[in-house]
């Protein structure tokens, strides 16, 4: 097995029932792209608790939701269950650089909060090609990552071009720390990856020190 992957793995099944309950609400970001939207297969990559595969739920037949750790789907599978949306959810441990689902299959999708979880520019892209791919050729999704715009980053030392690589903790009950694997993106290395991928990008934009895009395949509908 690939360590970075792994390590990830093990560092979110450790902190999961409690990263979960501090998770309760989905980010305004997403709610405003679902907003309007819908379709037949929805996709949440890196669905954490579910709270965003909710959302997908409310506008979407069916929703996929993909995570590497097995503690927080088995949260977000308890979110499912609490709020009566299961039978619309299917909850599957996966990587997001090799996506377990069809080409064309997926009519909307949210990346949010994992590209900048993945170690390697070579994955970071790998995943947003293989998001390209399980798009549909009228389907849409959200990307976003950590920025140096965001205000905890305001003193660290990075190109405005490049970004860098860093651990942010996470405190657990009791006072134990847990380091997590971050890429911080500067936002015109966030544009360079997006060119560099498979996807269509239709607006980027920063907000709450994220970057975000609007993307599509680009396969198009003739």
């Amino acid at each position: 097995m690939d360590r970075s992957r792994e390590r990830t793995r093990d560092v979110y099944d450790r902190i999961a029932a409690h990263f979960s309950s501090t998770r309760e609400y989905p980010w305004p970001e997403v709610e405003s792209f679902l907003d309007g939207r819908d379709g037949a297969l929805g996709l949440d990559v890196g669905c954490g608790n579910g709270r965003h595969a909710q959302g997908l739920a409310a506008v979407c037949d069916r929703v996929v939701g993909v995570d590497t750790s097995r503690g927080l789907l088995e949260t977000a599978a308890e979110r499912a269950n609490d709020r009566e949306y299961a039978g619309a959810v299917a909850l599957v441990q996966g990587d997001a650089s090799r996506l377990p689902l069809a080409t064309d299959s997926v009519d909307l999708a949210v990346y949010v909060a994992t590209l900048h979880h993945l170690p390697d520019r070579e994955r970071r892209v790998r995943s947003l090609d293989e998001l390209a791919r399980v798009l549909s050729p009228d389907g849409a999704a959200l990307v976003s990552a950590w920025s140096t715009a965001h205000d905890t980053f305001e003193d660290a030392s990075a190109d405005d071009d490049v970004g860098f690589d860093t651990t942010v903790d996470w405190t657990l009950p009791g006072g134990e720390t847990v380091p997590r694997f971050y890429h911080i993106y500067a936002p015109a290395e966030f544009e360079r990856d997006l060119a560099a991928s498979a996807l269509s990008v239709e607006e980027t934009f920063q907000s709450s020190g994220n970057c975000y895009s609007s993307v599509r395949s680009e396969r198009k509908t003739s």
